[in-house]
C-alpha cells in the first residue's frame, strides 16, 4: 500500500515535473536572448515561408485571424472555462476539480505574462506583414494558454467520460493546441521557438498544478444520497397472500 500524500510530498513532486518539463523552454530562452544562430535563422526562415503561404490564400488569412480571436484569452479564460467549471461543479459535483481547474488557467496566465516580461523577446518584422499582435513574443501567450485550458479541462471532465470520450477528448484538446500554435506563426505574430516554449510552459503549468492537487483516489460524481429517487430501485412486491 502506497504511502499517503502529504503536502510536502505533494509540493516536491509538483516541483520536479514542473523543473523537467520547463527545462526546454529555458534552453530556448537563453538561445533566443543569446541570438542563437540556429535558432534565429530557423525561426526566421519558417516565419517568412509561413507567412508567404498565409499570405497568398485570402481564405486562409481570414481563418487564421478568425481562429486567433476565438482562442484569445477573452473568450476561453474569461467565458469558456467559467461556464465549463460551473457546470462541472453545478450539474455533476466536481467541486473540488472545477475549483482547481479554474486555478489551474488563472495561475498559467500569470506565469506567461511573467515570461514573456523576463524574456523581452520582439515580435517577428515582416515586409507586408499578415497581421499585427502587441507586446512581447517568446513565449506565445496564445500557446501556453491553450494548452493550459487543454489539460485543465480534459483533466476537470475526466470522470464524466466513457471509454470513446477518454480517447476524443484529448486528442480533441491536443489537436486545438497544435493548430492554435500553427495560427501563431502562419499570422506572423511568432516564431516556431515561441509557440513551442508556450506548449512545454503550459504543460509545466498544468502537469505541475495537477501532480500538487491531485489525490491519492480519483474523485468522480457523488453518488445520489441513500434514498434518493434517483438510485431507488422498483419497489419490493407485496409478499403473498395466503
Amino acid at each position: 500500500m502506497p504511502a499517503p500524500r502529504t503536502p510536502r510530498r505533494a509540493l516536491v513532486r509538483a516541483a520536479a515535473f514542473g523543473s523537467a518539463v520547463v527545462l526546454p523552454v529555458i534552453a530556448l530562452a537563453v538561445a533566443v536572448r543569446g541570438g542563437w544562430g540556429a535558432v534565429m535563422r530557423f525561426d526566421e526562415d519558417t516565419v517568412r515561408a509561413a507567412t508567404d503561404v498565409t499570405r497568398a490564400s485570402r481564405a486562409l488569412r481570414w481563418l487564421l485571424v478568425a481562429w486567433q480571436e476565438a482562442f484569445s484569452a477573452r473568450w476561453v479564460d474569461l467565458l469558456v472555462v467559467p461556464v465549463v467549471c460551473v457546470w462541472a461543479w453545478r450539474r455533476h459535483g466536481l467541486r473540488d476539480r472545477a475549483v482547481w481547474a479554474a486555478g489551474t488557467v488563472a495561475v498559467g496566465w500569470v506565469l506567461q505574462l511573467a515570461a514573456k516580461g523576463l524574456v523581452q523577446r520582439a515580435r517577428p518584422v515582416i515586409d507586408d506583414a499578415v497581421a499585427h499582435a502587441p507586446g512581447w513574443s517568446f513565449p506565445s501567450g496564445h500557446a501556453a494558454n491553450t494548452t493550459v485550458v487543454a489539460v485543465a479541462l480534459t483533466v476537470l471532465v475526466w470522470p464524466l467520460l466513457g471509454l470513446v470520450g477518454r480517447v476524443l477528448v484529448p486528442v480533441t484538446a491536443g489537436a486545438l493546441v497544435v493548430l492554435t500554435a500553427a495560427d501563431r506563426v502562419l499570422l506572423g505574430v511568432h516564431y516556431p521557438s515561441d509557440v513551442l516554449a508556450g506548449i512545454l510552459l503550459g504543460l509545466a503549468i498544468a502537469g505541475a498544478s495537477y501532480v500538487g492537487w491531485r489525490r491519492d483516489a480519483p474523485d468522480e460524481p457523488p453518488s445520489a444520497a441513500p434514498g434518493d429517487p434517483r438510485t431507488a430501485g422498483p419497489p419490493p412486491p407485496d409478499p403473498p397472500t395466503p
